[in-house]
C-alpha cells in the first residue's frame, strides 16, 4: 500500500516536561493519539518509525519480520555513534533467533518461576536487612541509596556470584552505559571496563566454581569467553537497574495515595497492584528498537523492508482500548484494582525479559514489607524538589529522601 502523507517527524529520545514525572514524555503521549505510527528522527539523523498503539507495539516485538540484531546496518540507535561501538558478541537480547534462543537458554533455568519461588525466602531476608541497616537509629534516609537501590544488587549479585562490595563500580558503570547523554567514547570506554571485569571473574570461577550463574556459563565449552562476559553485563545491568528504579518509583508515587498503598497489605491483591505499577510507569520510556527485515504493513502503513522501529511500551500500556473501559480510571491514572496483567512493561515476545519472574517477586517482597514496617513513611522534601533521572533509558529517580 502507499504510505500517507506525515507530519513533521518527532526528534528522539523526545524530553520529559515539567508536568507528572510519572508519565512518558508528552510528546509519545500526543504521537499516540494521532497514530499508531509516527515518523520520528534518530539522534544520528536517520529516520524512523514510532509505534505507540497496542496491537502494533506488541506486532513489532513478537513478529519475526522484524529484527533485534543491532549488528544489521540499519538498526536504529537512540545514540548519535553508538554504531561504531557494536561488537560481535552483543547480548542475546540484541539478537535474533537461533542464536538468540540458544545463549537465552543457557540461563533461562535461573529465572524460571519455580527457581524464583524457592528464592523468596532469601528476598524476604535480603529486604528485611537492608531495612534494618536503614532504619537503625535513623528517622530519615534516601530511599534509592538506602534500599531501592542495595535490594536488587544484593539479588542480582548473588545469583551472578559477582561480589556485592564491587556494586560501586558495576552501579557506575551501569549509569554510564544507561545514559542517553553518554558519548561514543563514554560508552566505549564503560563497556570496556565491565566486559575485562566480567571475564576475568570468570576466569577465577573456572578454576573456583560455585554455585552462580556466572560459575555455569564458564565452564560451558561452547561459550566463548566474550559471550560469557557479554551474558553477563546483560544481566547484571538489567537486574538491578530496573528493579531498583521500580521500587523508588512506585513507593514515590504510592506515598501520595495511602489508600492505594494499602492495598498492598492484602496478599491477594499484591500481585495484581504490582502488575498495575508495571503498566502505570513502563520505565523503558525511550522504546525498543527493531529493524524491519521485509515490507511490512502496520498501522494501515507500510513499514518497508530496512526501516528502523521503536516500539514505545509506555503509551501501549496506557492505550484505553486495552486498559481502560466502564468503572476504570482513565490509563493515565493509577488504579490498582486495574487487570493489567496483559500490560509489556517486560517487552513481547522472544525477547521479552527473561527476569520478568525474579522481578515480580522482588516488588512484591520489597513494597509489602517496606509500607508494612513503615507505616508512617512520608517524603522528607517537597515534591517538587524530587530528582528524576530523565537522561537515562531506564527512567528511574536519582535520589528519594524520606521520614518515618
Amino acid at each position: 500500500m502507499t504510505n500517507p502523507p506525515t507530519a513533521p517527524a518527532l526528534r528522539l529520545p523526545a524530553p520529559h516536561s515539567a508536568g507528572c514525572p510519572f508519565a512518558p514524555p508528552p510528546a509519545y503521549t500526543e504521537a499516540a493519539a494521532t497514530a499508531v505510527l509516527s515518523r520520528a528522527d534518530l539522534p544520528g539523523g536517520e529516520s524512523c518509525w514510532l509505534a505507540t498503539g497496542y496491537d502494533e507495539v506488541r506486532t513489532v516485538l513478537s513478529d519475526r519480520r522484524f529484527s533485534a540484531d543491532l549488528r544489521h546496518p540499519n538498526f536504529p540507535f537512540l545514540v548519535a555513534g553508538a554504531r561504531e561501538i557494536v561488537t560481535d558478541n552483543p547480548a542475546f537480547l540484541r539478537m535474533d533467533d537461533p542464536e538468540h534462543a540458544r545463549l537465552r537458554r543457557m540461563v533461562t533455568g535461573d529465572f524460571l518461576v519455580k527457581r524464583v519461588e524457592a528464592m523468596r525466602p532469601a528476598v524476604q531476608r535480603i529486604v528485611d536487612e537492608t531495612l534494618d541497616g536503614m532504619t537503625a537509629g535513623r528517622t530519615e534516609a534516601d530511599l534509592v541509596a538506602d534500599f531501592a537501590l542495595p535490594v536488587p544488587s544484593l539479588v542480582i549479585c548473588l545469583l551472578l556470584g559477582v561480589p556485592y562490595e564491587d556494586r560501586e563500580f558495576f552501579q557506575r558503570v551501569s549509569r554510564t552505559l544507561l545514559s542517553s547523554a553518554s558519548g561514543v567514547a563514554k560508552l566505549t570506554e564503560a563497556q570496556d571496563e565491565l566486559r575485562d571485569y566480567l571475564r576475568n571473574l570468570a576466569d577465577r570461577k573456572r578454576e573456583q566454581p560455585e554455585d552462580d550463574i556466572l560459575s555455569r556459563l564458564a565452564a560451558r565449552d561452547d561459550l566463548a569467553p566474550d559471550d560469557v562476559a557479554a551474558t553477563g553485563l546483560l544481566l547484571l545491568v538489567a537486574g538491578h537497574e530496573t528493579t531498583a528504579n521500580m521500587i523508588a518509583l512506585s513507593t514515590a508515587l504510592l506515598l501520595d495515595r495511602p489508600e492505594q498503598a494499602a492495598r498492598l497489605a492484602d496478599p491477594a491483591a499484591l500481585p495484581g497492584a504490582v502488575e498495575e505499577l508495571l503498566r502505570h510507569l513502563t520505565i523503558v520510556h525511550t522504546g525498543v528498537p527493531r529493524v524491519a527485515l521485509e515490507d511490512v504493513e502496520l498501522g494501515g502503513t507500510t513499514v518497508r523492508a530496512g526501516e528502523g522501529v521503536i516500539a514505545m511500551l509506555s503509551t501501549a500500556n496506557r492505550d484505553e482500548t486495552v486498559f481502560g473501559g466502564a468503572g476504570r480510571l482513565s490509563t493515565d491514572e493509577l488504579d490498582l484494582d486495574r487487570d493489567a496483567r496483559r500490560h509489556l512493561a517486560f517487552g513481547f515476545g522472544v525477547h521479552q525479559c527473561l527476569g520478568q519472574p525474579l522481578a515480580r517477586a522482588e516488588l512484591q517482597i520489597a513494597l509489602a514489607t517496606l509500607f508494612r514496617r513503615l507505616p508512617g513513611l512520608r517524603l522528607a522534601v517537597p515534591r517538587e524538589e524530587l530528582a528524576f533521572r530523565t537522561d537515562s533509558f531506564i527512567y528511574g529517580m536519582r535520589s528519594l529522601p524520606v521520614t518515618w
